[in-house]
């Protein structure tokens, strides 16, 4: 009998199909592929970020599906999406006018990782990505457990740089709540390819901690 393939898209709406108007939302534990950086997300350095957590991805995802010790509890899977949380750097903060330096932005991006893979797994398939791939980044990834507890979520269609205006539409729904948002850092999850969709049809789950 064959097990049926894990979508996320299907099976965990909750967390990665929200509505496009603020809600509160609780993240329990879920294992990442992380990797930390700084800088403007245009940049090629950015670029090979994104190309080293999926180069690892993609790596654990195929040798699980080829591995005849797979670990308890394995089903085949759809690739999560990525996803950054971004800040700015210190500097930028305390010069803070009002307008964002997108090279003063600092980042974490990572992409989630099904419960059944765990660190010694992740790293043995690091080692056996990084003899195939000349990206020099993998040697930064790792794998980190986070738990995001309680937060305030939705879903903003359209452009980056348009996003302020629902983080404003966020934060006036947590007042509402009589919850505070814990700090100005912030996730963001592209469930859309910015190199095939244009900037007016992007999704991306905004997302911040109270």
């Amino acid at each position: 009998m064959t097990a049926i393939k894990h979508e996320w898209r299907k099976a965990e709406k909750g967390f990665y199909l929200p509505k496009n108007k603020p809600e509160v939302i609780e993240i329990p534990e879920f294992n990442f592929v992380t990797l930390n950086g700084e800088g403007n997300p245009n940049s090629e350095y950015f670029s090979e970020c994104i190309g080293a957590l999926y180069a690892i991805s993609y790596t654990i995802k195929m040798n699980l599906k080829k591995d005849e010790n797979k670990p308890i509890g394995y089903s085949d899977y759809t690739v999560y999406p990525l996803e950054g949380v971004w800040d700015i750097n210190d500097e930028a903060k305390a010069n803070y006018n009002g307008t964002l330096d997108k090279d003063s932005l600092v980042f974490k991006i990572m992409i989630r990782q099904p419960d059944f893979v765990d660190e010694n797994y992740f790293n043995k398939m690091l080692e056996l990505a990084l003899e195939k791939n000349a990206n020099p980044l993998l040697k930064q990834v790792k794998f980190e457990k986070i738990i995001e507890g309680r937060c305030v979520q939705m879903l903003h269609i359209g452009s980056y740089d348009d996003e302020p205006a629902s983080f404003e539409r966020m934060e006036k729904f947590a007042e509402t709540e009589n919850l505070i948002r814990q700090s100005k850092i912030h996730r963001e999850i592209y469930l859309s390819d910015f190199r095939k969709v244009p900037a007016e049809k992007l999704k991306t789950i905004l997302r911040f901690k109270v």
